[in-house]
């Protein structure tokens, strides 16, 4: 039985959960989850469960922040004065919109505040400072990819680094 280690790749069908049970993350309904393990894809700890498992093992585990996303940040907060905005943008609360670093870097901003005339951006990934349940179930094992690269499409819910 193919134990996973380094270099192979994993296909994972798995379903992640917040401390409040709410679901962040799932692959049911699509294909499962495929990562190169020590690619640097994955979240530290998500990668260093899977290793020395086997096909079709299932297991449950619980990430601490600092083993997914991290501790929140609060110097990743920014404000910007609403004028230094396309004046196509309409800001709102809630809303995920895309910062381009000086170095051409996209970054996801959510709006955490709104008014006149500033725009304050969290920079954090939405589940930074939170612990991260996942059950995962391994459902391939493979020296090649099986799948075709989607990259992220901006479900970082799933576990994926953006």
């Amino acid at each position: 039985m193919q134990e996973i280690k380094d270099g192979v790749y994993v296909s994972v069908n798995y379903t992640g959960t917040l401390d409040s049970g709410k679901q962040f993350g799932s692959s049911e309904g699509r294909p499962p989850l495929e990562f190169k393990v020590g690619g640097g894809q994955m979240i530290p700890g998500f990668e260093t469960a899977v290793r020395g498992m086997s096909l079709n093992e299932k297991k449950v585990f619980t990430l601490a922040p600092e083993e997914a996303y991290g501790e929140r940040n609060e110097d990743l907060r920014h404000e910007f004065p609403r004028n230094e905005l396309p004046p196509e943008i309409s800001p709102e609360v809630g809303q995920v919109l895309t910062l381009t670093s000086p170095e051409g870097q996209h970054i996801p901003a959510h709006v955490v505040d709104v008014d006149e005339e500033k725009v304050t951006f969290d920079l954090n990934h939405p589940l930074a400072g939170q612990s991260l349940t996942f059950e995962i179930e391994i459902a391939g094992i493979s020296d090649t990819p099986t799948q075709q690269p989607a990259g992220c499409g901006g479900n970082c819910s799933s576990g994926c680094e953006c």
